[in-house]
């Protein structure tokens, strides 16, 4: 018998087993407890288990973890800790426990990881501790707090922690308690721009509130507003919303290669015909040449249009998900980032699955640009804010309208007479969304966000 039990101990599927029970162990304790602690006793056992090694309310999960610790896995500790952040971090997500969530955060601050222990488990404790702390998992933690408690001034790459925490929940390979947290706080930021952006263009333009008005969301200036109405004077018959319907309506049945064609002549529709706009047609075209040839002869179906939607986001951002893409570049260089943009939302019109992909790329490119200092990345920060605007105007549940208010009645009769400048922006929420239904913020929620 004894022979029998030491032998099991060295044997990987029964310590993988063992590893996998003491786990869930830790799981169903901590899901448990948040469910129905106040935040404060939470954040006490799991100083106690984790930092402090003290014996915990759960009996059991002092064994568990020292079960995974005498496994010798490391990445099991990893997975076992993320994991355990992520459901604390979820659950107080949904219950607006944003302080918990900071308070989790910091307990990683506590000097006693780093203290020097003789016990050879409490040593690989602080060890992986350690290294936890210093990896790129813990980084994606602290985009649940950055830029929403700190007083402290922010990297310029934190104010697009929406984007940042794409690749977070886009990866099959996280646990679902994070991808969950990383797509709730992403929409929550996401809305709070919309409705910001909304309340903004509201009261900027009343006169008799200038003591009601609301900070510009955005880093355009003024300009925000001549983008604004640039892109919601683009009504009617011709709005890209209305050209992504017939475009999809037009193209059921063809030809792979004949869709790739029109394909780009839909992207550049309506785009002044100029020499820089003629090169991106023609580089566009022969990306889309080579690309899945062999079913050129073949009817373009769903899974096709939307492999072709994220290759040309590729080709629009990063083909090879770290540096920019040359298109990109030439597009920004050459001040164009309002054209990216509208290209960029007519893509997502047509293919709204492909939005978490181009999510993904922006965040891969504000990783690569936040290497450099703010008073380099000017024209990437500019893309950035006009490109949210894009979409905060023109694929959310915000509907914004155009009032003309000069009375000339010369003007009137003639449009090419009138400018943008003498219409005034107006802003209705709508119960219809393009990408997916969001519930409506409160005044708590825009306070607990900001």
């Amino acid at each position: 018998m004894v022979v029998d039990r030491v032998s099991d101990s060295f044997n990987p599927r029964r310590r993988h087993k063992d590893v996998q029970q003491a786990q869930q162990t830790i799981y169903d304790f901590l899901l448990d407890i948040v469910k129905g602690w106040p935040a404060e006793d939470v954040l006490e056992e799991f100083k106690a288990l984790f930092l402090q090694h003290h014996e915990t309310i759960g009996t059991n999960t002092v064994p568990a973890l020292y079960a995974i610790l005498f496994a010798n896995d490391k990445q099991e500790f990893q997975n076992t800790l993320k994991r355990s952040c992520y459901i604390l971090i979820n659950n107080w997500e949904v219950a607006r426990e944003y302080g918990a969530i900071r308070g989790l955060i910091q307990l990683f601050s506590d000097p006693v990881i780093r203290k020097v222990s003789i016990s050879p488990t409490i040593k690989r404790l602080r060890q992986w501790l350690q290294y936890f702390v210093d990896s790129d998992d813990f980084q994606d933690l602290k985009l649940f707090v950055e830029n929403r408690f700190s007083g402290e001034d922010p990297h310029w790459s934190r104010r697009y922690t929406a984007y940042l925490l794409a690749p977070q929940y886009i990866d099959t390979s996280n646990p679902l308690e994070q991808r969950e947290a990383a797509r709730a706080l992403s929409q929550r930021l996401r809305d709070k721009f919309k409705f910001d952006l909304a309340m903004y263009t509201a009261h900027f333009q009343q006169p008799s509130s200038q003591q009601e008005r609301r900070d510009n969301p955005t880093m355009l200036g003024d300009a925000a507003l001549r983008v604004i109405r640039t892109l919601v004077a683009k009504r009617g018959m011709f709005s890209h919303r209305n050209l992504a319907r017939i475009f999809h309506d037009q193209t059921q049945g063809l030809t792979y290669a004949s869709y790739k064609n029109s394909l780009v002549e839909y992207l550049l529709f309506s785009a002044i015909r100029t020499d820089f706009v003629l090169t991106l047609e023609k580089r566009l075209l022969s990306k889309l040449k080579s690309l899945y040839v062999k079913f050129d002869d073949q009817p373009v179906d769903a899974s096709l249009a939307l492999l072709t939607s994220n290759r040309v986001i590729d080709y629009l951002m990063t083909e090879d998900a770290e540096t920019p893409s040359s298109l990109f570049s030439v597009l920004l260089t050459n001040g164009r980032p309002l054209t990216l943009a509208i290209v960029l939302l007519k893509l997502l019109l047509l293919s709204p699955n492909s939005h978490p992909y181009l999510d993904a790329r922006i965040a891969d490119l504000i990783r690569y640009y936040e290497q450099f200092p703010r008073e380099e990345c000017q024209w990437i920060i500019n893309f950035l804010e006009i490109y949210g605007v894009t979409l905060a105007i023109c694929g959310s549940d915000v509907q914004y309208n155009l009032v003309q208010i000069q009375q000339d009645e010369a003007k009137t009769n003639n449009p090419e007479t009138t400018s943008l400048e003498e219409y005034r922006i107006f802003s209705q929420m709508i119960k219809e969304l393009h990408w997916a239904p969001v519930r409506q913020l409160s005044s708590e929620d825009m306070n607990d966000v900001s």
